[in-house]
């Protein structure tokens, strides 16, 4: 069996713990980039799904964070999935979600929830070609306020799945390991529990950090975790699996590592 670490992290567009992205400085918010990537090596990361994540964005200092992490984390293989694009002479932004991988990405797709203009969610569809074979790993992030769009977004992704599934699931190596921001809590009636609903419905998916399991397993806000926002779904091909959400302060939420073996 191959051992892969996955790691989900939103990283707020790098204002740390700050108020907003465009009270940093490019330099400051370079420097944040560089704290997260070196957290990213201390975990030893293969996989590193990111949701608030830049492009050229100006209020993010105009360079492509996607690309710096790659450049500071060793992590040459990197796909962005925006989702907000804005162009004009007083906002100017492209953020959303993107995968880092130590092993190649042969195919990817970019899914938009909804067309709104800003602050839109969406889902990055990843293969990533592991020595375990081809691992399809989804990254998603979900409203922060409404139950009611996370349930259709959930809906979107499920459809999206199960397309995506009949066209290309013969080459997987397992059914879709999915992660990321799902902005509400796995125990209740929410986009959490019924997508673990819709993946139980072909196996015996395993859902972490596990509901029920205490403030250690909190992730938002990160100074002091009240809630469990980030998950990961690992299907029943993902063995012997170890959960840490790591103590960090580099973003308002705290990042999600998985090992297991496939």
């Amino acid at each position: 069996m191959r051992r892969i670490r996955l790691l989900t992290y939103n990283i707020a567009h790098a204002r740390g713990l700050g108020l907003h992205q465009s009270l940093r400085s490019r330099a400051r918010i370079r420097a944040q980039l560089r704290r997260i990537a070196g957290l990213i090596q201390r975990l030893d990361a293969d996989i590193v799904a990111l949701q608030e994540i830049d492009e050229n964005s100006r209020w993010a200092g105009s360079f492509d964070h996607l690309a710096y992490l790659s450049e500071h984390t060793g992590l040459r293989h990197a796909v962005h999935g925006v989702t907000n694009r804005r162009e004009g002479p007083l906002f100017h932004f492209s953020y959303g979600n993107a995968l880092l991988s130590r092993y190649p990405l042969p195919h990817h797709e970019n899914m938009p929830f909804g067309r709104s203009p800003v602050g839109e969610k969406g889902v990055l569809f990843t293969e990533v070609e592991t020595p375990a074979g081809l691992l399809p790993v989804v990254n998603v992030h979900m409203h922060h306020r409404s139950r009611a769009s996370r349930l259709r977004q959930a809906t979107h992704l499920m459809e999206f799945l199960t397309r995506t599934r009949a066209a290309r699931g013969a080459d997987w190596r397992t059914g879709p390991i999915v992660c990321g921001d799902l902005n509400n809590p796995a125990h209740t009636p929410d986009a959490t529990a019924m997508l673990l609903g819709y993946f139980e419905e072909f196996d015996n998916y395993l859902l972490v950090p596990k509901a029920g399991a205490g403030r250690a397993h909190h992730t938002f806000p990160s100074l002091w975790p009240a809630r469990a926002l980030d998950y990961v779904y690992l299907p029943s091909r993902c063995h012997r699996v170890e959960v840490t959400v790591v103590r960090s302060y580099l973003s308002d939420h705290r990042p999600v590592l998985v090992e297991f073996h496939v």
